[in-house]
């Protein structure tokens, strides 16, 4: 699985956080299963937009769409519950 380059205010989301250890530990599951359980991995609504969601912990999750078959960019870390 490749994983296109985070945009950089992606990485200054994810420092501001503290969860930079927290989303390397789960993109390393990612790469070997984008559908791990401990990913929770999801489509999200509405389904024809083909966005899907992983999360980082409790609180926070990826969000994700597929370009190809095996390539993969993140296009936003949000908080799951605002």
């Amino acid at each position: 699985m490749k994983i296109l380059p985070l945009h950089p205010k992606i990485s200054n989301y994810l420092k501001n956080r503290n969860l930079e250890k927290k989303f390397e530990k789960q993109i390393r599951f990612f790469e070997k299963n984008p559908f791990h359980p401990s990913l929770k991995t999801e489509l999200l609504e509405p389904r024809n937009m083909r966005i899907w969601s992983f999360r980082i912990d409790r609180k926070y999750r990826a969000i994700f769409i597929f370009h190809e078959k095996d390539t993969v960019e993140i296009i936003d870390v949000n908080d799951h519950y605002q």
